[in-house]
């Protein structure tokens, strides 16, 4: 075996080497670049701004939320009890309904699929997660209601159907 056989052979193996070193240095800075880019993770709990009703259009297995005849009805997607983007905005008047001496009646309802039992319990999750989100924003636990409707599946499409609903009530 010649000198420049042996050169030729650490080249290899040097370059080889520095491949591998740059695509792992690449897949650590792309992975960073990424998360940056779409930023830390935002909590529900921000402090109530005055909106007005925030229309929203329930998707087929989306969380969304709406407000319609002073009831903000929040839409959760199949099987999930995460609350939609705009919640704090559309309890702000429930909100402010509270504090004028009113209370927040949450009812959660769910769809026809699955185990009964198992959908009553996601609709009591969904329930206190928009409860939690009223406690959040300042409502004390006392001035929340929840309440059980007497038909707990409701009618229309299984997406219409997986929601809670808050009013305020005397």
């Amino acid at each position: 075996m010649s000198a420049s056989d042996d050169d030729s052979q650490q080249r290899f193996a040097l370059g080889f080497l520095f491949a591998l070193i740059a695509l792992i240095v690449s897949a650590v800075v792309g992975t960073v670049v990424v998360k940056q880019v779409r930023g830390p993770a935002k909590p529900v709990v921000a402090a109530p701004a005055p909106a007005a009703p925030v229309p929203a259009v329930a998707a087929d297995d989306a969380a969304s939320v709406r407000v319609e005849n002073g009831v903000v009805k929040f839409y959760f997607a199949t099987a999930k009890a995460d609350l939609a983007a705009g919640a704090n905005e559309a309890l702000a008047d429930v909100v402010k309904g509270v504090a004028e001496g009113k209370k927040a009646v949450v009812s959660g309802f769910h769809d026809a699929t699955g185990d009964a039992a198992l959908n009553a319990e996601l609709a009591k999750q969904r329930a206190f997660a928009v409860r939690d989100a009223l406690k959040a924003l300042g409502v004390a636990e006392d001035k929340i209601e929840l309440k059980k409707p007497e038909e707990t599946t409701a009618a229309g499409t299984n997406a219409e159907a997986r929601r809670v609903e808050v009013a305020l009530a005397q």
